[in-house]
């Protein structure tokens, strides 16, 4: 990692391969269009049917090899989606888990991680994938600050992602060590209620579903919910974090990483969040060209 660099962690890495496909060599050939103090850290995701699978469900499936030899093209670092809070000893034998992890795991390119939420896949991680670093995801939903703490300060996590209500505790996050705040990766973007009380549990919900568990869909009950993901609602949430506060805020508190959440949602958006987080205001409509504007596209 260099000094005064953000690094961005991307959604979609299975889901939106074919929109990076495009990005990707954009970004590389025209960084003029990009702000020169960020980075694209890590693009994370799973491919359909990997019961290890946590947060969202997928429905990546581009295939396996040609994600990892994007990923190397570009010198990006991939991470496996794989935090599933629900997993027994006898899912740590699934063969496309297994496949998946060994490939990230041997590719000698970039170094590529797995985040998780088990223990019991950390402990298996760390024994038979050695090469894979770790990420604490924040389907924990740790909402206690000292509850963080204890997270960042073990050594089996290169990176902790916080609850998203702890984003503006500054006056806490400040009494970090460098160290400490190195490891932290805030989500930016979350649209969950900030007073939401039953987080942990539509996680849960989510993993009982990709192990195949006959459960009912979680019914979230907060406001404006049955309306689905919105940027702009997004942006007032009191924990959402913009490019000001990136720029302004938190690089100069020593914070380097930020997580964008996004891969449940469509390509289209995706496009817009980097829009607004990495590139210049004035190279907006450049990017939409080379993406997908012409002076034929028809909106109706």
């Amino acid at each position: 990692m260099k000094s005064g660099i953000a690094y961005y962690h991307l959604p979609g890495l299975f889901e939106f391969y074919e929109f990076y496909k495009v990005f990707l060599p954009l970004y590389r050939e025209h960084r003029e269009y990009f702000y020169d103090w960020c980075e694209i850290g890590s693009i994370y995701g799973a491919p359909k049917g990997c019961i290890w699978s946590g947060g969202r469900i997928s429905l990546g499936e581009h295939n396996q090899q040609d994600v990892l030899k994007l990923m190397n093209k570009y010198g990006i670092s991939a991470r496996l989606t794989f935090s599933n809070s629900l997993i027994k000893q006898e899912h740590l034998t699934d063969k496309k888990c297994n496949e998946l992890c060994k490939l990230f795991n041997d590719n000698n390119k970039v170094t590529n991680g797995v985040i998780v939420h088990s223990d019991l896949l950390v402990d298996y991680i760390k024994s038979y994938y050695p090469n894979l670093y770790l990420v604490s995801s924040t389907t924990k939903v740790l909402t206690e600050f000292n509850q963080l703490v204890d997270e960042i300060n073990l050594k089996d996590f290169k990176y902790v992602v916080p609850d998203f209500r702890l984003n503006k505790s500054f006056d806490k996050l400040e009494t970090l060590t460098q160290p400490q705040k190195n490891k932290l990766e805030f989500l930016c973007n979350e649209c969950c209620f900030y007073g939401c009380y039953d987080r942990k549990n539509c996680y849960e919900t989510v993993s009982k579903q990709i192990l195949g568990y006959d459960c009912p869909d979680h019914i979230c009950v907060a406001p404006d919910s049955q309306n689905g993901y919105s940027f702009s609602k997004t942006m007032t949430n009191p924990a959402f974090i913009g490019v000001d506060n990136i720029k302004d805020v938190y690089m100069p508190m020593g914070f380097s990483n930020f997580k964008i959440e996004g891969r449940s949602l469509g390509s289209a958006l995706i496009l817009e969040f980097l829009l607004y987080y990495m590139t210049k205001p004035e190279y907006h409509i450049h990017v939409r060209e080379k993406i997908y504007l012409d002076n034929m596209l028809d909106l109706f």
